[in-house]
């Protein structure tokens, strides 16, 4: 199943894929050209996540992805959050 997301008036596909250290990763790829758009996701070893959650990047140029993966039930509503000492990440369980 593809699953595409309309996110700031692109058309995006997700990429589950999982970083080094296992823990899954949520790329968005533009469906018009199949470049990559941005990683939904940040990956941060410290953060005690259970196997099915991700970490949200909801700043900076991915701000508002969150609500949209949300939306599109990519993912739950945040059910805990993280501050990195820069910013605060959301914790959400992956639906697909």
């Amino acid at each position: 199943m593809i699953n595409i997301i309309n996110f700031n008036g692109y058309k995006l596909s997700i990429n589950k894929k999982k970083y080094s250290n296992g823990r899954i990763a949520l790329q968005l790829i533009d469906t018009e050209d199949g470049f990559p758009f941005a990683s939904a996701t940040v990956n941060i070893p410290e953060a005690q996540i259970a196997d099915d959650e991700v970490i949200i990047k909801d700043y900076s140029e991915n701000a508002g992805i969150l609500d949209c993966l949300v939306k599109h039930q990519i993912i739950s509503s945040p059910i805990s959050r993280f501050n990195t000492g820069f910013v605060i990440v959301h914790v959400c369980k992956l639906l697909i």
